[in-house]
């Protein structure tokens, strides 16, 4: 074989690997953080939007979910290039399910005068309605259908429509997943049409999942096993699927999917709303309420999700997880510090509790995943130095 045939066979064995191999590997989670602006009671000056902008800009955090969407905030992602989740509050609920004047109001507001310069992703209908305004469940998938037909009425397509649960106060049981439902009456009232509705507009199920709120529930889950310690004997095993669980966000995951399953509708992406662990707490018993296992739980979420691993019952995993939340409620103002723990990644001045990397450049596979796409391209480079000179074309 000629040195410039050798060569061009080389640059296009180079050429295809890297254009292959991310696509042969399974796409990790969009992780992003959770976000709530302060109130205007809140003590001393408050922080400017553009700074939460800027925070996640540095802290490469690819989405935020803003649990109160002012046009001031909307305004401060303007070109960042940040996906946006929107919550819209529990209060509004009856009004957009009588009316969709009242959802096109909303939506000229806080979508129209910034999207798609500020992306917009998804729209969440309420948060937790079922136990903060449980007289609202009936109204919960009409609000969302006229949401959904306002959006489409403005042209906008590419912004998706949901509802979001408490995971604790939805399902009926974690162990295991494969007997896990969701609670009655509601299962059949509200989860059963919404399903369908997030199945016919090619929307996600929505889910704040909390393993430390679990671990509390619940004395006999090890603290390792809801802070992804691996340890060779920290699993739980179920017999029904005879699939091995090996930390408890997992098993939260797959109970909600083994639930739709059961109500019929098994292959609708999953989003976890809100998950963390608390740093500090004003509960003196909440011992494990501390930054370091907060660390712990945030790292071991982030590097699994990014894994690529998925869930033994989905091997894609969840589609998006946000991280429960960017700044502390003390900086935030929205409730008192004696009465509230705190969950932020950040302190009340933006600076960082611990080092957290949200993103990475290319695949974030696991390493196994990796050293095993390495070692064969490996081989077929040495099998066309060695081989393909030797023969006879």
């Amino acid at each position: 074989m000629s040195p410039t045939r050798k060569t061009t066979l080389l640059l296009l064995f180079s050429l295809t690997s890297l254009s292959l191999l991310p696509s042969a590997l399974p796409s990790p989670t969009t992780i992003g953080v959770t976000y709530s602006p302060p109130n205007s009671t809140a003590p001393g000056p408050l922080p400017p939007l553009d700074r939460v902008a800027a925070a996640v800009s540095a802290l490469k955090i690819p989405s935020v979910r803003l649990l109160d969407p002012t046009p001031r905030l909307l305004r401060a992602f303007l070109y960042s290039n940040t996906s946006l989740l929107l919550s819209v509050p529990n209060a509004l609920v009856p009004s957009l399910a009588a009316n969709r004047s009242v959802a096109l109001s909303w939506l000229y507001r806080h979508v129209v005068p910034f999207h798609p310069r500020a992306r917009v992703s998804a729209i969440s209908v309420g948060s937790n309605v079922l136990d903060a305004r449980p007289n609202y469940a009936g109204l919960l998938v009409p609000a969302l259908r006229n949401l959904q037909s306002a959006l489409r009425d403005l042209g906008i397509r590419d912004v998706i429509v949901s509802t979001t649960f408490s995971f604790v106060n939805v399902m009926t049981t974690t162990f295991p997943p494969s007997a896990a439902r969701f609670q009655e009456p509601f299962a059949e009232a509200v989860i059963k049409p919404l399903l369908a509705f997030l199945r016919d507009t090619n929307s996600s199920f929505m889910v704040n999942i909390y393993p430390y709120n679990l671990y509390r529930l619940r004395c006999e889950i090890p603290l390792g096993f809801a802070l992804f310690q691996e340890h060779p004997f920290m699993y739980r095993d179920d017999l029904t699927t005879g699939v091995r669980y090996r930390n408890l966000f997992d098993m939260m995951v797959d109970a909600v999917i083994a639930a739709m399953a059961v109500a019929g509708h098994e292959n609708i992406p999953v989003i976890v709303a809100e998950t963390g662990w608390p740093n500090s707490s004003p509960d003196a018993t909440e011992i494990d309420a501390n930054e370091l296992y907060s660390e712990m739980y945030v790292k071991g979420l982030l590097g699994h999700l990014r894994s690529g691993q998925g869930t033994p019952l989905r091997k894609e995993g969840v589609a998006e997880a946000y991280v429960y939340e960017l700044v502390d409620e003390e900086a935030n103002g929205t409730t008192s510090q004696a009465h509230a723990r705190n969950w932020g990644i950040l302190y009340a001045n933006f600076s960082e509790k611990y080092e957290v990397q949200f993103s990475c450049a290319g695949y974030c596979g696991s390493p196994e995943e990796l050293l095993i796409g390495f070692v064969v391209m490996l081989l077929i480079l040495v099998w066309l130095i060695w081989y393909v000179p030797n023969s006879p074309w």
